[in-house]
């Protein structure tokens, strides 16, 4: 078998076209990437099995913090392998020089949040981008160069061997990004909450064995008027709402604190942050809503009459506008009637995924895979050696698993079908096999335009359960007569 070379990559080429996939398979492309070639083409000829090129105009990327190293095919410039800064003069740079070589889709590697700029760059300037998980192109042994690397991105995605990861649009990025940033700010108000607390545990101050929120009404009234300086438990605890189910002298009890003045310090400013955050958070739902309705107006989604959920709103971290409706007009069905689904899980599914996402995947097995909702099977020799779901961190496969663990105690058949499977397999699993569940039935209704209808699944549970009672009943039967034969 011919050797590798080590620095001259594009010979990779000569000799996919030169040898067999029987020859090359084990030694060159591993079993990874050919299983993966869900774009790649292969044509038999005299010689055997060939790949086939399937984007001759496709080049290369490699990134990183300070340079950008980018490859085109030889034919398109004598210098095909160059290395650029990273400033945005520069990225337009590439984008120009790309275009005089005539390439129309480039590879990259999703190198932290570098890809970012010269994605968004190229992708203005009409190339197709994709954006591809660094494990699935691993360099062949060897010396490793930017340029080498560079050079396999565009061998691979000339071959149509590379696996795309899912991208949104730009306006839904905006939104995606927006809506993670309000998560950050609703952690960081939760930690202010917990300094708040810290402070008045130190001066013994028991509001949270009194109120089960020390954000409420009464917790708030109390807190407001100790950092204005009142001090009389008597006074305090008259601020309590009467509806609270401790008595008030209980309350004036959890009231004798120490009232140290570095810990008074540190409520106030616990206090005020808290509140900030609160104010940046609604600013932000401001701003996501702008997008949102924009975006919405951008959508050719079918006009229909929305049917509401019914479902009550949380007092905590309330959105501060109607994501129901928001979602609906982008993919024109009400994924909210959903069981399990919260405003809070939509707005981040709408965030996460966009208006568009359906025509992303190519169908629903490939969707829930994508989410980290299925096992990945291992089989050798026709056995399996394992089925585990890979440990890695898909925000939309998160959020349907959160849903999921909502249903534990569902009057449902997703409650139903939750609890079956932590009978067969425990919690974890149960939420796995679930959350499969609700993806794939988010994915058809939207796929589809079709509204959530319980009755499906309690005639497809009736079937069951009456296909269960034939079968007993005929084996009653074949038992009663083997019985009656005995006598």
């Amino acid at each position: 078998m011919i050797p590798m070379p080590v620095d001259k990559t594009l010979a990779v080429r000569g000799l996919i076209e030169a040898y067999s996939i029987r020859d090359i398979g084990l030694g060159y492309l591993t079993p990874k990437l050919i299983t993966m070639a869900k774009l790649a083409k292969k044509k038999q000829t005299a010689k055997g099995l060939r790949f086939e090129v399937v984007n001759p105009n496709a080049a290369g990327i490699d990134i990183s913090p300070k340079e950008m190293q980018v490859c085109v095919p030889a034919d398109r410039d004598g210098d095909c392998n160059r290395t650029f800064d990273v400033y945005t003069e520069d990225l337009h740079h590439i984008a120009e020089w790309l275009k005089a070589c005539r390439i129309d889709t480039v590879a990259m590697e999703s190198t932290g949040i570098y890809w970012l700029p010269i994605f968004r760059v190229l992708k203005e300037g009409g190339i197709d981008v994709i954006l591809v998980n660094a494990s699935d192109v691993k360099n062949y042994s060897g010396r490793k160069t930017d340029a080498s690397d560079a050079e396999w991105l565009m061998m691979l995605h000339s071959y149509g061997l590379l696996k795309p990861c899912f991208q949104p649009e730009n306006i839904a990025r905006a939104m995606r990004n927006l809506v993670r940033h309000r998560d950050n700010l609703i952690r960081s108000a939760s930690r202010e909450v917990l300094h708040l607390q810290k402070a008045m545990e130190q001066m013994n101050l028991k509001l949270d064995n009194v109120f089960s929120d020390i954000l409420g009404k009464s917790g708030q009234a109390i807190i407001k008027a100790i950092l204005e300086g009142e001090r009389d438990p008597e006074k305090l605890s008259a601020l309590a709402d009467k509806r609270c189910k401790k008595s008030q002298e209980e309350i004036e009890k959890s009231l004798q604190a120490t009232w140290d003045e570095e810990h008074l310090f540190e409520m106030k400013q616990s206090d005020s942050l808290y509140k900030t955050y609160r104010q940046l958070i609604a600013e932000c739902d401001e701003k996501i809503n702008e997008i949102a309705t924009r975006y919405a107006a951008m959508v050719d989604a079918p006009k229909a009459e929305l049917l509401r959920s019914g479902k009550h709103s949380t007092k905590k971290n309330r959105i501060g506008f109607d994501i129901e409706k928001t979602a609906f007009d982008l993919w024109g069905v009400n994924v909210m009637r959903m069981p399990g689904m919260s405003r809070a899980s939509l707005l981040r599914l709408v965030g996460e995924l966009g208006a568009d996402f359906t025509t992303k995947f190519a169908d629903v097995k490939q969707f829930v895979s994508w989410a980290n909702l299925v096992p990945n099977n291992k089989i050798s020799g026709g056995a399996l050696l394992s089925s585990k779901v890979p440990k890695k961190k898909n925000p939309v496969g998160i959020i349907f698993r959160q849903a999921a663990n909502t249903l534990y105690a569902a009057k449902n058949p997703l409650g139903d079908y939750f609890r079956h499977m932590r009978a067969k397999g425990g919690h974890l699993q149960a939420m796995v096999a679930t959350g499969k569940k609700l993806a794939s039935i988010f994915y058809i209704m939207v796929q589809r335009k079709t509204e959530y209808d319980e009755d499906v699944y309690t005639n497809h549970r009736k079937a069951e359960l009456q296909n269960k009672v034939t079968c007993l009943q005929k084996r009653l039967e074949r038992m009663e007569l083997e019985l009656a034969n005995c006598g």
